[in-house]
């Protein structure tokens, strides 16, 4: 069985490499970048010592993925970047290839709310039509609806609050969310690519405990020794902070001022939907297919403390390889 993982010099990718290399011998593995050049030398030497295949691998290229993806059996897809029908193109471009290389089984990273009513993300449609795509395709699958990463607001929400003044501005209210931690779907991703899932079936992946964004924002006010305010917007108003710290509408806007890769429809559309208490859904998924509960707010403190001690205020400060916020196809 040879098992391949897409963006593996992604968070979210390199989360499901890292723990695919403790499961099986590299010489089942095939990890795949959109650009080989982005992955960090140590980490691409390290790999092809244990055996891992390492090829190229743009959602924007079906022949090329074809050929990356060939040899394998089972795939994960880690969702694409750009929000839109561009970004719809590129998944249906990766599941074809994958069937065309002879992949026998998908895993999907969609989002929580995709296959639900009432639910408005910005995000939504691109994950609901390509989750329609993957099923009538007749290939067997899994789909992980991820919640939205806890990690956004030890990391976002702090480096936006440095740059206002200390202040913490959100459409969130008084909402609560079963946030998920990256690492917890980063070990159902892998779970679900090693066949541990049931065929055929989605998965909500969301954290164990019920928490609104007011109560992260104080305790990390408490590890920091700052005193965070937090300031609850309606959408309008959210939409002209960020519109003021140069956060553009759409995947297709000028990023060379914005502090963070993420546009402010996708940014307003999810926190507002944790106000509306779209995000407050509940489920045993992370116990039940890695055996472990998931991670808390707290839990996460010591990890993401260097935000706070180095007042981070660059997305670039998180992730020193990446070297452009546009986040238009290339």
């Amino acid at each position: 069985m040879r098992y391949i993982v897409t963006g593996a010099d992604g968070q979210l990718g390199g989360r499901v490499a890292a723990n695919m290399l403790k499961k099986v011998s590299g010489d089942q593995l095939i990890f795949t970048s959109p650009n080989i050049s982005r992955i960090a030398p140590e980490a691409l030497k390290a790999w092809k010592e244990q055996g891992v295949t390492v090829r190229e691998a743009d959602y924007n290229d079906k022949k090329q993925m074809t050929e990356a993806f060939r040899g394998g059996d089972r795939i994960y897809i880690v969702s694409g970047v750009v929000i839109g029908s561009v970004r719809v193109q590129q998944h249906k471009n990766a599941i074809d290839a994958a069937i065309a290389a002879g992949v026998k089984h998908i895993t999907y990273t969609s989002f929580l709310g995709a296959n639900r009513e009432g639910y408005y993300q910005f995000v939504l449609p691109d994950h609901t039509e390509t989750e329609a795509y993957l099923r009538k395709t007749g290939i067997e699958y899994n789909i992980m609806r991820n919640n939205l990463y806890l990690e956004n607001y030890f990391t976002n929400s702090v480096m936006l609050a440095f740059l206002s003044d200390e202040k913490w501005y959100t459409a969130a209210g008084e909402g609560k969310a079963t946030f998920i931690a990256k690492d917890d779907s980063g070990r159902v991703a892998t779970a679900l690519l090693l066949g541990k899932g049931e065929p055929n079936k989605a998965y909500d992946v969301v954290g164990g405990e019920l928490i609104s964004q007011r109560e992260i924002c104080a305790l990390i006010s408490e590890a920091a020794g700052i005193h965070f305010q937090y300031i609850s917007l309606d959408n309008e108003a959210f939409y002209d902070y960020l519109d003021s710290i140069h956060i553009p509408r759409d995947s297709y806007g000028d990023y060379s001022q914005s502090p963070v890769p993420w546009c402010s429809n996708d940014m307003v559309t999810n926190e507002a939907s944790i106000r509306d208490g779209l995000m407050a859904i509940e489920a045993d998924t992370v116990e039940k297919l890695t055996g472990k509960k998931p991670l808390t707010a707290r839990y996460l403190i010591d990890q993401y403390s260097f935000v706070w001690r180095n007042r981070v205020t660059k997305y670039a400060d998180l992730n020193p390889n990446v070297t452009s916020f546009s986040t238009k196809p290339q």
